[in-house]
């Protein structure tokens, strides 16, 4: 059972008169049935109508039921239904920093973590598309979303690890590639008017960003981002104001975050901080966007993080405007039942 609610409710008064018009109806029979009465015996009355009373209230039936349905139709009723045909889109955004060599977790990070990238990819419903964002100094898209699973755990072999960790950045081109239409600039967010200064005179200027509405964090359930890190942000956009801006757009992030969470042992001086693991942070990523934060401190809990995940995902809703599709099928019911008056009666009853 699927919840509903109208638009414009104040319409379903209408639905008031459904009974008055049945009542005038069933008045207008029995007039119908005295004055007949008056000109024929009884008898000849029963006989005139046994076996088609049925005929008779068909059609008026059926164009009381598509009023309803009308009346219904111009609340303008919202439900959330499942529609599996309906494009759902997941992007994955994986740090690829230096730190993923580390052997913290056998072999290493980064192995581990392809590993379960493609138990992911094999357990997510085949109806889902999938992008990649990888990530390091700078974001790139490495796969834009598909269905092609084959192309995407290549996509993943095919991983080259860079220096830097720019976790913003990632969620920042995650979002671009998720809503295309509102023009999301990473370079814009990380460098503003700076980036401007150097603009070769033979660039196009890009058509400003769309306006749009903030909506309530995690109610997008069309969309959903996959964040993997095992350190913390070096160099890019603030890793909470691009969550700010997920949140905005209600998409939910569920972050994995990979390693220790005290940092590596055995690494050169001042580069332990560096290896160590955000965790406030990727929490709190977590927590704005009402998604879910995890640790895996080891690859068996990594691929079990991974396989919760795609089987989450596999039931996506959204809420329907189910005004054409009902406004649709009162009409075919009024058609059907006019239809059925000339047919058996000639005339429209």
């Amino acid at each position: 059972m699927y919840a509903m609610y109208f638009l414009w409710p104040q319409f379903l008064w209408l639905l008031l008169a459904m009974p008055l018009l049945l009542a005038l109806y069933v008045w207008l029979i029995r007039r119908r049935h005295r004055a007949a009465l008056r000109y024929s015996s009884l008898e000849t009355a029963r006989a005139a109508v046994a076996g088609r009373q049925w005929r008779r209230h068909l059609p008026p039936a059926l164009l009381l039921l598509a009023l309803a349905g009308l009346a219904v139709a111009a609340a303008r009723p919202v439900a959330r239904v499942p529609l599996p045909w309906a494009r759902t889109v997941i992007m994955m955004a994986m740090d690829v920093s230096l730190s993923m060599r580390v052997g913290d977790i056998e072999p290493t990070r980064m192995v581990a973590a392809q590993a379960a990238a493609k138990d992911f990819l094999r357990d997510v419903p085949r109806h889902i598309e999938v992008g990649m964002v990888t990530f390091a100094g700078s974001s790139h898209v490495a796969r834009q979303p598909t269905l092609d699973r084959d192309s995407l755990a290549a996509t993943v072999d095919a991983i080259q690890m860079q220096m830097g960790t720019a976790v913003g950045d990632a969620i920042v081109l995650c979002l671009a590639e998720l809503f295309p239409e509102q023009a999301i600039d990473v370079t814009d967010l990380s460098y503003g008017n700076r980036a401007s200064t150097g603009r070769s005179l033979d660039d196009k200027k890009k058509p400003p960003p769309r306006e749009f509405k903030p909506v309530a964090p995690g109610s997008n359930n069309s969309s959903a981002i996959i964040l993997l890190s095992d350190g913390r942000r070096t160099t890019g956009v603030d890793t909470l104001a691009a969550a700010k801006m997920a949140a905005d757009r209600g998409v939910r992030i569920y972050v994995v975050g990979l390693g220790t969470v005290d940092g590596v042992a055995n690494a050169p001086e001042g580069m332990s901080i560096y290896l160590q693991l955000d965790e406030p942070t990727l929490r709190e990523v977590a927590r704005v966007t009402g998604g879910q934060y995890h640790h895996a401190g080891t690859a068996e809990q990594l691929r079990s993080v991974y396989q919760n995940l795609g089987s989450r995902m596999e039931i996506m809703t959204r809420e329907t405007e189910l005004t054409g599709l009902l406004g649709l099928a009162a009409c075919l019911v009024a058609l059907v039942g006019a239809s059925l008056s000339f047919l058996w009666f000639g005339r429209l009853a």
